[in-house]
C-alpha cells in the first residue's frame, strides 16, 4: 500500500539507493510511476506492505516500509532488490554500486569512488565538517536526521587524517 513517504513513522525501514548519475526530467516522471506501482503492490506472506518513497536530489532513491503494521520479509526484500536491479536495466543506471562516496560541494553533489575518498581523505584533503551522505541509515528517524551530515559524524570518518579537520 503506498503511502506519502512523510506519512511512515520514524520506525519505519528505510534502504537508500544512490545512483551513480542525476535522474533526467523524463526518468524522475519514469521512476515515481514504476515506483508507486511497485510499492503499491509491494507485499509480505500475503500482507500488503505500507511503503512510501523519495527521489532526494533527482540522485537518490529511498524506499521506506512501516515496519510496525507488517514486516517485510525476506522474500519481499528480494523483490525490492529485483525491482532496483531492473531499474538499473531499464535506464542504464547504476544504483547498487557501494563503491561510491556521494558529498556536498558549494551545493553541488559531488562523486568519487571509494578508493580516492579514501586516499584523498587520508591525506588530509577532505575536510571533516564536508556534508556526506550517509546511505547506511536504518529507520525512517536516521534518515530524517543523519542522512545528510558531516563526515567526521559519519562512516567517513574512520578515513579521515586529523589534518582534515575543520578550519
Amino acid at each position: 500500500m503506498l503511502v506519502n513517504f512523510t506519512q511512515l513513522p520514524d520506525s519505519a525501514k528505510v534502504w537508500v539507493y544512490q545512483s551513480s548519475r542525476i535522474f533526467t526530467a523524463f526518468e524522475i516522471d519514469e521512476l515515481n510511476d514504476s515506483i508507486s506501482a511497485f510499492l503499491t503492490d509491494w507485499t509480505a506472506h500475503g500482507q500488503d506492505l505500507q511503503a512510501g518513497f523519495l527521489l532526494p536530489y533527482n540522485r537518490f532513491i529511498v524506499l521506506g516500509v512501516n515496519q510496525d503494521l507488517h514486516a517485510a520479509s525476506g522474500c519481499s526484500i528480494d523483490a525490492s532488490v529485483r525491482f532496483i536491479k531492473s531499474l538499473e536495466s531499464i535506464y542504464d543506471l547504476t544504483l547498487l554500486d557501494n563503491t561510491l562516496v556521494l558529498y556536498k560541494q558549494e551545493q553541488a553533489i559531488q562523486k568519487l569512488t571509494l578508493s580516492e575518498f579514501k586516499k584523498i581523505a587520508t591525506e588530509g584533503n577532505f575536510r571533516s565538517d564536508t556534508i556526506v551522505f550517509n546511505n547506511l541509515v536504518k529507520t525512517k528517524g536516521e534518515f530524517v536526521s543523519n542522512w545528510e551530515t558531516t563526515a567526521q559524524n559519519s562512516w567517513h570518518n574512520r578515513f579521515l587524517s586529523p589534518k582534515s579537520q575543520a578550519v
